[in-house]
């Protein structure tokens, strides 16, 4: 099937779609904030180089999402950056790339997923609460915007 969704792992050569896809979306609900700049900037010496990881999904060969797990702490790892591009949302494509991330933590041996997120975000937080997150207290958010954290004991 051509417009098969698949999961693929970062490759160099689709980098700039990580960048992309993020911008499209906190340009439209926020903005790039200093964090953000240099995770998308950098994201093979921030993320790859320093044992998280970087996915893709696909259909058609077009990228139309993306999500990280960013560099354990303690046996936790963050899920950030995820996003869909706008035709394709609300199809799906975004719980697939939840669920992957989270038997990917799980498959790494990581306990606990943990995520920041905006309360404006009202479908974002659905998701993550359908999927078994529980909001805990949020006195480290890297973002301006990070006023929710939510944890997931895998």
């Amino acid at each position: 099937m051509t417009n098969e969704f698949k999961i693929i792992p970062y490759e160099k050569a689709l980098k700039p779609y990580f960048k992309k896809l993020n911008v499209e979306w906190l340009e439209k609900y926020f903005v790039v904030e200093p964090y953000d700049a240099t995770l998308l900037e950098n994201c093979e010496n921030k993320i790859i180089n320093n044992g998280g990881y970087i996915f893709f999904g696909i259909i058609k060969n077009q990228v139309v999402g993306t999500y990280a797990l960013l560099p354990p702490l303690n046996g936790c790892v963050e899920l950030g950056k995820m996003a869909i591009t706008e035709a394709y949302q609300g199809k799906g494509y975004g719980q697939k790339l939840l669920q992957h991330s989270l038997t990917t933590a799980k498959n790494l041996g990581y306990g606990n997923v943990l995520l920041y997120t905006s309360r404006k975000l009202e479908k974002s937080i659905y998701l993550y609460l359908k999927f078994g997150f529980k909001e805990v207290p949020n006195e480290d958010s890297p973002y301006a915007r990070g006023d929710i954290k939510m944890l997931l004991k895998l």
